[in-house]
């Protein structure tokens, strides 16, 4: 799943992953990627931006990924000056703004070891 409430940037990513051979959904909020999560249970991956609209942002969502669903594997983007990746979870990866789908599809593929989550859908 990719989440971001900018949309070129969303579907820059899903174009990327989509190219690599993933399935992929997307959300606008936190909020609507934590209900289609939940609706989503072949879900493998969420890539998200921090700043977001809705109740949570990305590093909140991040969190509750990790303690409601601990199999999907979280990667967390920020362009923000001052950000701290070391806040989040410790199993979250950070990606830095900008970014290049190539850089989205190398660190998915690290992340993956071994798991092939092209045949899920990415969130």
């Amino acid at each position: 799943m990719v989440v971001d409430d900018q949309f070129l940037l969303l579907l820059h990513t899903q174009f990327a992953l989509e190219d690599a051979g993933y399935q992929v959904v997307q959300a606008s909020s936190a909020d609507e990627a934590l209900r289609m999560l939940d609706s989503n249970p072949g879900i493998s991956a969420i890539f998200t931006d921090v700043v977001m609209p809705g109740s949570l942002d990305g590093a909140a969502l991040a969190a509750r990924v990790r303690d409601s669903h601990p199999h999907v594997t979280v990667i967390v983007t920020s362009g923000e000056p001052g950000y701290d990746p070391a806040t989040l979870p410790a199993e979250v990866r950070f990606l830095p703004k900008p970014y290049t789908g190539h850089e989205v599809i190398r660190l998915i593929g690290d992340l993956s070891a071994g798991n092939d989550l092209r045949q899920a859908a990415f969130a």
